[in-house]
């Protein structure tokens, strides 16, 4: 019994700590500018107020930069999962040499350090005329995040038993409709799940945004911000934690409907294919 209650005490101190600086970010946002700085500081504001998300919205290129990144986010996902479900596929079901060599050389690719790739990506866009786009980074962003969603729904597909397919096959189905209508329904966890790391993965990223993307016009959220709201010798606190809060909430809506999914991904990525 002791054990039990001192293994609940030590879980809720993790998640209080982890939930903290949540907290304080969201209390921060709703606070008056004079409370900011008070000493000793108060956990709770005695006046609340919202004037610092209306002036986000109003006087900010904010819902410029928010509209960037879900075009950024949601088109990086679907160039990854389309990539990812055909590469996946190939890995698993058909028989060619180099195959297992292919497939670890692509996860290789994946345990790089971003920076190693900044260079030439930014080389190769330039001479491709898209740099300062969002192209740009949607060609970037699906570099690192492919290898990783390959490998996930490579653990999904191996997963799928063989006959099913090959039933579809005998009775008459083509290649491409035995995938679609038997491989994607049983793959459609997989899918979701590569879909929410990418779309998070995608959603959070700076360091290639701030190399790549110099316009105002196509910066998303995570630079556009820090570019707004952060410099030498000001920092905007209250409209920083305003931004933030507004910046998690749709990954807060995505991941509460979808986080079965996700764990579900995590755990498939430990499967030997």
């Amino acid at each position: 019994m002791l054990r039990k209650i001192a293994f609940n005490l030590f879980a809720w101190s993790i998640v209080l700590m982890v939930a903290f600086p949540l907290f304080w970010m969201l209390v921060t946002s709703v606070k008056p500018q004079f409370e900011l700085f008070r000493r000793p500081p108060t956990i709770l504001p005695e006046t609340w107020t919202f004037e610092h998300y209306w002036k986000l919205l109003s006087d900010t290129n904010f819902l410029g930069y928010f509209w960037n990144s879900v075009i950024l986010s949601t088109t990086t996902t679907f160039v990854v999962v389309a990539i990812a479900t055909l590469g996946a596929y190939s890995l698993v079901r058909f028989r060619y040499r180099g195959r297992e060599s292919l497939a670890f050389l692509v996860l290789f690719t994946y345990l790089l350090p971003s920076v190693v790739l900044i260079l030439p990506l930014y080389l190769m866009l330039v001479q491709l005329g898209l740099s300062n786009t969002i192209t740009s980074l949607v060609i970037a962003y699906t570099t690192f995040a492919l290898p990783y969603a390959l490998w996930l729904l490579r653990s999904f597909m191996a997963g799928i038993p063989e006959d099913l397919e090959s039933a579809a096959l005998v009775d008459g189905a083509s290649r491409l409709g035995a995938f679609w209508d038997i491989i994607l329904p049983q793959l459609l966890p997989g899918i979701i799940s590569t879909a929410l790391f990418t779309f998070i993965l995608s959603w959070n990223e700076y360091l290639y945004a701030l190399v790549l993307v110099n316009s105002d016009d196509a910066r998303p959220l995570t630079t556009g911000v820090m570019n707004m709201l952060i410099s030498s010798f000001n920092i905007e606190w209250s409209l920083l934690m305003a931004a933030s809060v507004m910046m998690s909430v749709p990954l807060i809506i995505v991941f509460a409907f979808l986080q079965s999914y996700l764990t579900r991904g995590f755990g498939a990525g430990g499967v030997k294919g």
